[in-house]
């Protein structure tokens, strides 16, 4: 009973973590039309401010801890490594990925992240893939493929320099379920992820400089600032990491297909969007799949 609540909860933690990017997306993509925010400008704020949010709360609930992992030099060859692919590459290679083919088609190549996962844990355990997950993959990535593309693969754009963004989005997005693992369970979620995003926010700070070009955000652009820096960010990734921990790399990803859905409701809802059958379809695969692995 103990374990089937701890699975449930874990389950939970990383379909909300999910939803949250889901909505991000939207509140992203509001800011960068009705805003003029660029990417690279949104992305350098929230990962600093997030990365500032995430260390505030680690050192309130044990400032000890947090010097102790600032100070550990065999940790910070992870903490870098962390920072550059699972937060940085990501950001950098989605946004790529959109500008060499577009938006669905970046969301399709990103969702190969499933096989690298399952590639990674099958290769870890010397084992084949078991039946459920092998269903699983395959019903997430056609229920991705349906809300992204709306069932019209020849939307798909694929040129060469679209196609090896993507793929590096794939990387990234698998890395996240695989690279922090071992420092989470030493130095826990907070202190893990509050540096990985300042150190990578630091990185893009002097090439984006967000200070000398702000957008003219009024009441409702700061509070959707402020949504995508902590709800969209800091909250997604805690959510999302403390659920993987529980459910495992392979569920967690899965179950991070939670985002397109999301996403496209919150279009739905938010930006007059309608929903299409393929949509509808879509979604009726990823509930399938999150049932299936349940």
């Amino acid at each position: 009973m103990v374990r089937h609540r701890h699975g449930l909860i874990g389950l939970l933690l990383t379909v909300l973590g999910g939803c949250l990017w889901g909505i991000n997306a939207t509140v992203s993509k509001v800011l960068m039309s009705d805003y003029a925010a660029s990417p690279m400008w949104i992305a350098c704020v929230r990962e600093v401010a997030a990365g500032l949010i995430f260390l505030a709360v680690a050192l309130c609930q044990d400032a000890r801890r947090v010097a102790a992992a600032v100070t550990d030099k065999r940790s910070w060859p992870w903490f870098v490594a962390i920072s550059l692919t699972t937060v940085l590459l990501v950001q950098v290679s989605y946004l790529s990925a959109i500008k060499w083919t577009n938006s669905g088609t970046a969301t399709v190549l990103q969702s190969l992240n499933l096989l690298f996962v399952l590639v990674w844990v099958c290769a870890r355990e010397h084992r084949r893939p078991r039946w459920p997950e092998t269903l699983g993959v395959i019903l997430a990535f056609i229920g991705t493929m349906l809300i992204a593309t709306g069932g019209d693969i020849t939307s798909l754009k694929l040129p060469l320099a679209g196609l090896l963004w993507g793929l590096a989005d794939a990387f990234g997005t698998a890395a996240m379920a695989v690279l922090p693992v071992k420092m989470i369970e030493k130095w826990g979620n907070f202190i893990v992820n509050g540096l990985a995003f300042l150190l990578s926010g630091l990185i893009l700070l002097p090439i984006v400089r967000p200070w000398a070009d702000v957008p003219a955000f009024d009441a409702r652009g700061w509070a959707l600032v402020a949504f995508t820096i902590i709800g969209g960010t800091f909250g997604a990734y805690w959510l999302y990491l403390a659920g993987m921990m529980r459910v495992g790399s392979m569920r967690a990803t899965m179950l991070g297909t939670a985002e397109p859905v999301m996403a496209t409701i919150s279009s739905v809802v938010w930006l007059g969007a309608v929903f299409a059958p393929t949509d509808l379809a879509g979604f009726a695969l990823i509930l399938t799949m999150v049932l299936l692995i349940h």
